[in-house]
């Protein structure tokens, strides 16, 4: 559907041995289903000691760099419905784990595999083809609990030390390429970044299964304190492990060998009977989202539209409200417009003011050609359950494709002031500033777009335009320089490192 966006970025469509062997020994970075393969090459538990040798202000910087790659290797989803609701789960898992007080960044990538992974500072991100294959919100909660274990026990702070050596540019990319599998042989950089800790890695290959099991066990804790099924985790996985047996789902190329650990998925099902069964009601949101992603999967709209009528006729469906939400999606996909509003007025009947329904609806009539209804849908939605930051951004998109863009330019003007480190708040802001007639503003928000996207070029392409802005006044001019100055020096930091083969 239009309204979920992504970050598209070229990918090649296989790893070089020497990248899966790296990102075997480094699993930790690109957890894929431990719990429920015997993929027992985890790093040694570190503890705390090693974290505080690493300052906070390095770590977050580590973890910006490789959010950039992240973002240059993958379709990172930017639909703030669906980033709002992983992260909601998240905080609340969150709240029950060693990683109080910390702020920890979930995102959704566009992909069909099943797979998640953590990266430094807290950014956690899952594909969609585990919440698709995900079929509670308790199951998707067991992995994003599993993951924040390993952020809570510092499992990465040996490892981030290690960058420590090495430029942070290259550590970012680094990190990034093991998480994603995002360098082949047309990467130099991270090529180099692979020979050059190729020694340090083989010193970790022969520990193994601590970090994970401890995962696990905490993992479960965090799941029964925030009332989700303890269950889930090792219920899920062991699911997931029959289905890559008979090729039901489809699991990253390097682990399709390894079998299915039953002891250790036994361990986890004893760990979970030691806490009651007290689970909150399942969140809608949860199965909407689904829904979403649902009508995407599909290779063309009219198959899309044929699953969601089958499903719906015959009552197969675990939520009958979000199963007809996903046909209105598909129904949209389909350009049936008409008979898509005609299905979300019935979902809008029992909830009239649900962000969700009321995103669609604007959607929808944006593609009528209905400005003002689009407007009016988002206007007086209820954002008590996505947040005051999806709110806004949802009300800004909707402002700029109808045409507005003075009225997004003052939303999104004051969400940058605060995140100015999201790539989605400015690459909008930059599209609202050029209709505004900010042209400077628009190029400089442009920059930070490409920047936060991994692509440093046309950062620097983007703020030279900006400095060639007729009528640029000397405190922006000097701001601009400065920036670009700093972007520069990345550049060559990581084209040296391509040459050089070292840190």
């Amino acid at each position: 559907m239009q309204g979920v966006k992504t970050t598209r970025r070229n990918r090649p469509d296989k790893m070089t041995p020497q990248l899966i062997r790296l990102i075997t020994a480094l699993l930790l970075y690109a957890w894929t289903l431990q719990p429920a393969l015997a993929l027992d090459l985890s790093l040694p538990d570190m503890g705390d000691s090693s974290g505080s040798h690493l300052g906070s202000n390095l770590e977050a910087k580590l973890g910006r760099a490789f959010m950039r790659y992240v973002r240059a290797h993958s379709d990172v989803v930017d639909d703030p419905l669906i980033s709002s609701y992983l992260q909601s789960v998240g905080n609340k898992l969150a709240r029950h784990s060693d990683t109080r007080g910390r702020n920890l960044t979930f995102f959704a990538v566009k992909d069909p595999t099943i797979n998640a992974f953590a990266g430094p500072d807290g950014y956690i991100g899952v594909h969609t083809g585990l919440i698709n294959e995900a079929e509670t919100e308790s199951e998707l909660a067991a992995v994003l609990a599993h993951e924040i274990a390993h952020v809570g026990q510092r499992h990465l702070a040996r490892m981030i030390e290690a960058t420590n050596q090495m430029s942070l540019p290259m550590a970012g990319l680094l990190l990034a390429a093991i998480a994603l599998g995002a360098a082949g042989a047309g990467s130099a950089a991270a090529a180099a970044a692979l020979g050059g800790q190729a020694a340090m890695v083989q010193k970790q290959i022969n520990f193994t299964r601590a970090n994970e099991r401890e995962a696990d066990n905490i993992g479960i804790r965090i799941l029964a304190r925030s009332e989700y099924d303890p269950r889930a985790m090792a219920s899920f996985f062991q699911k997931l492990g029959r289905s890559s047996r008979t090729g039901a789902v489809t699991v990253p190329e390097f682990l399709q060998t390894h079998p299915v650990s039953a002891d250790r998925i036994a361990e986890a099902l004893g760990r979970s009977e030691k806490y009651p069964l007290n689970m909150a009601p399942e969140d809608l949101r949860f199965h909407l989202v689904r829904a979403t992603l649902r009508a995407e999967q599909f290779d063309s709209s009219r198959s899309a539209i044929r699953h969601f009528e089958s499903t719906l006729g015959e009552g197969r469906y675990r939520n009958e409200e979000a199963e007809r939400y996903g046909y209105v999606h598909a129904l949209f996909r389909g350009r049936q417009y008409g008979k898509a509003m005609q299905e979300l007025n019935k979902l809008l009947g029992k909830r009239p003011r649900d962000p969700y329904y009321r995103v669609t609806k604007a959607r929808i009539a944006l593609a009528q050609g209905n400005k003002s209804l689009a407007i009016s849908s988002v206007s007086n939605m209820d954002t008590s359950s996505i947040g005051s930051v999806a709110g806004s951004l949802l009300q800004a998109e909707v402002m700029l494709q109808a045409r507005q863009p003075a009225r997004a330019y003052n939303i999104l003007k004051q969400l940058s002031k605060s995140r100015s480190d999201d790539a989605h708040v400015m690459r909008l802001l930059g599209r609202a500033a050029a209709g505004s007639g900010k042209t400077a503003e628009s190029h400089r928000a442009l920059a930070e777009y490409h920047y936060l996207s991994g692509e440093l070029e046309a950062a620097v392409q983007q703020l030279g335009i900006a400095l060639r802005t007729p009528g640029i006044g000397f405190h922006e001019k000097s701001k601009l320089e400065a920036r670009l100055r700093e972007i520069d020096t990345e550049i060559r930091a990581i084209k040296k490192t391509g040459r050089s083969g070292q840190f």
